[in-house]
């Protein structure tokens, strides 16, 4: 994922169509002296509608797209000729893409999970009766109808949440790019100094019978990311559509219990929802270590999580983190 291409968040002002007007018509013709009425029915006003598209994976394609308006309805003509309805907008995004209102405050509407999925983000208002309907046994010419419904308008919030099933949670400089790079065949920008990843970067795990699992790479967290710090939170909602949460702490780490701590306590004050997913401890950097070191360190490893020690460089390890997380992943 190119950093200036991943959008993950938009605000969009949208209207939907408005309804056409309902007609008032008599039939008129040679043998017809006392036509009835016979005014059509206006068109329905255009949808605003969301689509879920797997093969894209940024809303980028919306970012600058400020005011999105569908077509109005037609009016109602003679003849009981219905109006045409507004054309549909269908905006395709992402999957993982929640919509929201964005005024007066945030408030939740739908999520999209499936490809091909369509949801109406703004219904277009209902077109009007014509004087058809209104005809009565004391009313046999009404000279009225109904005006077309108003289309909805709204600033509209737009925010993707990665669908992965494993996020890898770690420090800057956690050797968490290069996992990703090794095990998959994404090519996240790799460099030693923190905030390398400023994006979100997504990879296909291949595993065994050729079955596989997605897994996400987030930026770095670091003490106070829930404040805003650092990168602040902005890509921590990624975490929460992750099933399993891979916390990756090298071998280096001063204090591998406290690191572990602070990255649990970020998380906590963001959404303490996501210390119920399932939970991985990998030690990175191990080829640095020997069979004695990684005893030693095997007792200072926090007790209430499973721990597996590897090196992305060495490809130490990995099919065995890869074992844990399938077997987490089928649980």
């Amino acid at each position: 994922m190119a950093g200036s291409n991943f959008i993950d968040h938009v605000r969009l002002y949208c209207r939907s169509g408005n309804g056409g007007a309902g007609a008032v018509h008599f039939r008129r013709e040679k043998h017809v002296p006392k036509g009835g009425p016979d005014g059509g029915d206006g068109g329905r006003g255009g949808h605003i509608i969301l689509r879920g598209n797997k093969q894209m994976w940024t809303l980028l394609h919306l970012r600058y797209q400020k005011h999105v308006f569908a077509e109005n309805g037609e009016g109602g003509s003679g003849h009981g000729s219905t109006g045409a309805d507004g054309k549909d907008i269908i905006l395709d995004v992402p999957l993982g893409t929640v919509a929201k209102i964005a005024e007066p405050e945030e408030e939740f509407l739908f999520e999209i999970t499936e490809d091909g999925q369509e949801v109406v983000l703004l219904p277009g208002g209902r077109g009007g009766l014509g004087n058809t309907h209104f005809k009565t046994a004391t009313n046999q010419t009404p000279r009225f109808a109904q005006p077309g419904e108003s289309g909805q308008e709204n600033l509209m919030v737009l925010e993707l949440k990665l669908l992965a099933d494993v996020g890898l949670v770690g420090f800057p400089n956690a050797g968490k790019s290069t996992l990703l790079s090794v095990v998959s065949a994404a090519k996240p920008e790799i460099a030693d100094y923190p905030f390398t990843t400023l994006v979100p970067n997504l990879g296909v795990v291949p595993y065994r019978d050729h079955r596989s699992f997605v897994m996400a790479d987030i930026p770095g967290i670091i003490e106070g990311a829930a404040e805003g710090k650092g990168l602040g939170i902005r890509f921590l909602r990624h975490i929460e559509r992750n099933s399993i949460l891979l916390f990756l702490v090298p071998a280096d780490a001063a204090d591998i219990q406290k690191e572990y701590d602070i990255l649990l306590g970020e998380l906590r004050k963001y959404n303490p929802e996501l210390l119920d997913k399932e939970r991985i401890l990998a030690i990175s950097k191990c080829d640095m270590l020997d069979e004695e070191m990684m005893e030693e360190m095997k007792e200072l490893l926090p007790k209430d999580i499973e721990s597996v020690f590897i090196s992305s460089v060495a490809q130490m390890g990995l099919q065995e983190l890869k074992d844990l997380i399938w077997k987490r992943i089928n649980q």
